[in-house]
């Protein structure tokens, strides 16, 4: 049943209390209630209008049917934690940040790169990337590191279909790359993608890296398999594996993509979609107190001296692997880096 707005009273929004940047800016035209996104409810969305969440609020029939939302802008590039075709179903628009983070990983990526060069002694040229996934975060991988020297290989079934050339199949790339690095959203088909079988065609010393969904990457297997990886993304996040944890060479709790930049634009987008709903005067809103993003390029010997000054990303592994429980709480807390290229 399609829903209609009610447009006599003041709309509410329900939004996630981890959002940055968000609060006090739609509540000169809107209620706004401020809560976990874990902890959002069937009876917190009752009479809510709208939600702004993030990964940890499953919007699906549980949490909205019976409710009055008509609107989930999610700040989040990715939305399998939304039943979009439900949402369809009933009446209700789905908004993503799509793209919104995209330097911020390239940042992580390369911060991951640099460390790997340090401990194995190597340089780009010497190494192949492969890449799969190569939309909005992807693309920019392959850019940045084609410029750094890697030869590089990608892998992107979907584009590959439309695009007819300029992409290998997964296990093609697995067997020749040096470090395969994972951009891909989590759908039925992406789902256990780096299982046994492929992890067992990589080479021995070949690198891992995965930011993007962690059920993308069979952590079992993973670890069954001895491979060097880079892990920002788990399964059965907060709750991450252990075991896995102590072994993975960086492990950060599923904060690649956050910069300033990143999560400024995510909220943008996220309560521009709101504001167009119901006609508030936000359409062009981005966060005051956020720097805009400065895109440039950046050389390989440059990235290696400045890197770890504006993301030390073995730090960053050293304070996870010291409180695993702690998962949550550093990712809500975390102190948002600023993109410098």
């Amino acid at each position: 049943m399609k829903k209609t707005a009610d447009r006599s009273a003041r709309p509410l929004v329900v939004a996630d209390s981890a959002i940055p940047f968000l609060e006090g800016v739609l509540e000169p035209w809107a209620d706004v209630r401020y809560l976990p996104g874990i902890d959002i409810g069937p009876d917190d969305v009752r009479h809510a209008d709208a939600l702004i969440v993030r990964t940890r609020t499953r919007c699906d029939r549980r949490l909205l049917e019976g409710s009055r939302v008509r609107i989930v802008a999610t700040a989040t590039i990715g939305f399998d934690h939304i039943d979009t075709l439900w949402c369809a179903d009933n009446g209700i628009q789905v908004a993503t940040a799509a793209g919104c983070n995209a330097r911020g990983v390239l940042q992580w990526v390369a911060a991951a790169l640099v460390h790997f060069s340090r401990m194995q002694g190597w340089q780009p040229a010497q190494k192949t990337l492969g890449i799969v996934g190569v939309g909005h975060v992807g693309s920019l991988v392959q850019e940045y590191a084609a410029a750094w020297g890697f030869r590089v290989l990608c892998c992107d079934p979907p584009r590959q279909a439309r695009e007819h050339g300029g992409f290998l199949p997964l296990e093609e790339v697995a067997r020749h790359a040096d470090l395969l690095t994972f951009h891909v959203p989590l759908a039925p088909d992406t789902r256990g993608m780096a299982d046994a079988g492929l992890l067992r065609i990589m080479k021995p010393d070949a690198v891992l890296l995965n930011s993007s969904r962690g059920e993308v990457v069979d952590g079992g297997a993973l670890l069954a398999s001895g491979l060097a990886c880079a892990l920002d993304v788990w399964e059965h996040e907060p709750h991450i594996d252990p075991d896995l944890l102590a072994r993975a060479d960086l492990a950060t709790p599923h904060i690649a993509g956050y910069s300033e930049q990143g999560k400024a634009t995510a909220t943008a987008l996220a309560v521009r979609a709101v504001a167009q709903a119901f006609g508030f005067p936000l359409g062009s809103w981005y966060p005051p107190q956020a720097a805009p993003s400065a895109p440039r390029a950046i050389a390989w010997p440059e990235l290696r001296s400045t890197i770890t000054r504006a993301f030390d990303i073995a730090t960053e592994t050293r304070r996870l692997k010291s409180c695993p429980d702690s998962f949550e709480l550093l990712r809500n807390n975390y102190n948002l880096r600023r993109e410098y290229f």
